[in-house]
């Protein structure tokens, strides 16, 4: 669809229902076979779901950390404000961006803030 396409058919389509989708596409519509759309419905469905609250997966230390890198403070700087060892500090951030399936700093910060977390003057 991104590519500009209007509609979508499976290989098994029957001809009743690819006439229908010719007629729909030359009218200007958007033509999605029954299986494609119900798995497009389903995914926009999803995203409108409220995302998860880290409250809820993750341990207290790991919203700590989280809260910290979200502000940007650097692992060394977290380890000295929790009185840890660096060392001890990197599990913690890659057990949470597990558990988050985030990647990289800046994506547990984009975190933080949408899950409020941090707000955007922090």
């Amino acid at each position: 669809m991104k590519a500009g396409a209007t509609g979508y058919l499976l290989k098994d389509t029957l001809a009743s229902e690819l006439d229908l989708a010719i007629k729909a596409v030359l009218n200007g519509q958007t033509f999605l076979t029954a299986a494609v759309s119900k798995q497009v419905v389903e995914t926009y469905m999803q995203r409108l779901k409220p995302e998860t609250s880290a409250t809820e997966v993750l341990t207290p230390r790991q919203r700590e950390i989280l809260q910290l890198i979200a502000e940007g403070k650097a692992l060394k700087e977290i380890a000295r404000l929790l009185h840890l060892r660096v060392k001890t500090i990197e599990p913690h951030r890659t057990m949470l961006m597990d558990r988050l399936d985030i990647h990289d700093n800046a994506g547990l910060v984009k975190y933080a803030l949408r899950t409020g977390m941090i707000s955007p003057e922090s």
